[in-house]
């Protein structure tokens, strides 16, 4: 690349770290990873292990003013996504964040004047947009394949998020909706070519890990946009099996249905689990589907190729704060239906902290 490659560091040192590490590695050429900054030593220093990190810090601080980084992916929990995001725009980094894009609106929108005051981009890393089979079913919706489109379903299901973080609401805020929720909620607004949301519905529950979170395990969800068009969209912490993942497109002249993990994928079952070098991953014990070329089916390399395109100029950036905001935004619409039982119009203006406690403070008033 003119240029060369996208220097970058990783704050995290976990699975979604060990995500963006490998991706990283994939696309030498565009991007490279320059650091790791976690405050957890031991799984820091294993991280640059594996993938030949050069510089390990325990404070992010440290990271953001390293002169050799020009960009950051932000791995770390949701409810430090805006002060790492405003340490990071201080010191002229561009900011690759992981999705959700923060915890509350107050801090999307700091986090968007913050990036846009020092000149850097505020990136928001939803790798749906670069998913292969995903872009291909985009290819031919726009193509006009399926007529006027209707309906847009996603689905993502598994037994539990990847970090123990995400179970404590304090720090998460929020979650299958909010974890997992955010994928299709940010697809159907892509796919759909960025309509205005006009409502949200939601039904949740805590079904099977009462005791280890007060969030939502069970998640399912209506998203009405402008057009006359809607999304449903399914999420689950609770589905035993391995992941699943899977779209359908519906319009008047036709349909197209993507399983991300039928057809490229390998029936496993292991006693013991496994993942991206650093840890394994608990969704992987007993029976799973892992795919082939796992990280380039999701789109993860794509994604972070664009990121460095865009670091550079040579592309307009197609998944941005704007986006990771809007998203956000649905996500308490919905938690606040959920604790109503009715449907919420949007724009929606929070009345809590934190999304989930739009149906907790509710549910338990």
């Amino acid at each position: 690349m003119k240029g060369g490659p996208v220097r970058v560091g990783i704050i995290g040192s976990q699975f979604q770290a060990a995500c963006h590490a490998a991706s990283i590695r994939m696309i030498e050429g565009d991007m490279v990873v320059a650091a790791v900054a976690s405050p957890t030593a031991g799984h820091a220093q294993a991280l640059a292990d594996a993938y030949r990190i050069p510089r390990v810090y325990e404070r992010y601080q440290d990271l953001a003013e390293d002169p050799d980084i020009e960009a950051v992916t932000i791995t770390a929990p949701n409810a430090l996504h805006c002060e790492m995001t405003l340490a990071l725009a201080r010191a002229g980094k561009h900011v690759i964040c992981e999705k959700p894009l923060c915890v509350t609106l107050a801090e999307a929108d700091s986090m968007m004047e913050a990036c846009r005051s020092h000149g850097v981009l505020l990136l928001y890393a939803e790798e749906l947009f670069f998913t292969p089979k995903y872009v291909k079913a985009k290819e031919m919706a726009d193509a006009g394949a399926f007529g006027r489109l209707h309906l847009i379903k996603q689905s993502e299901k598994h037994f539990g998020p990847h970090a123990d973080w995400f179970w404590d609401e304090q720090r998460s805020g929020g979650g299958a909706l909010l974890d997992l929720g955010c994928h299709g909620i940010a697809f159907a607004y892509w796919f759909l070519g960025r309509p205005r949301l006009v409502s949200a519905y939601s039904q949740l529950g805590t079904y099977v890990h009462g005791a280890k979170t007060r969030a939502d395990d069970e998640a399912v969800t209506l998203i009405e946009f402008e057009g006359n068009a809607f999304a449903l969209i399914e999420n689950s912490w609770a589905r035993r099996g391995g992941m699943d993942d899977r779209i359908e497109v519906y319009g008047e002249g036709g349909l197209t249905i993507a399983n991300l993990h039928m057809g490229n994928a390998l029936p496993t079952y292991s006693e013991y689990g496994f993942g991206y070098a650093v840890e394994k991953a608990p969704t992987t014990v007993g029976w799973s589907y892992p795919v082939f070329e796992e990280l380039w089916n999701y789109g993860f390399p794509q994604e972070m190729r664009h990121f460095a395109r865009a670091i550079r100029g040579l592309e307009s950036p197609i998944a941005t704060g704007e986006d990771g905001r809007v998203v956000l935004e649905a996500i308490y619409a919905a938690y606040a239906s959920a604790g109503l039982g009715r449907k919420v119009s949007l724009p929606y203006q929070p009345t809590t902290e934190r999304p989930v406690d739009e149906w907790l403070s509710r549910r338990n008033g």
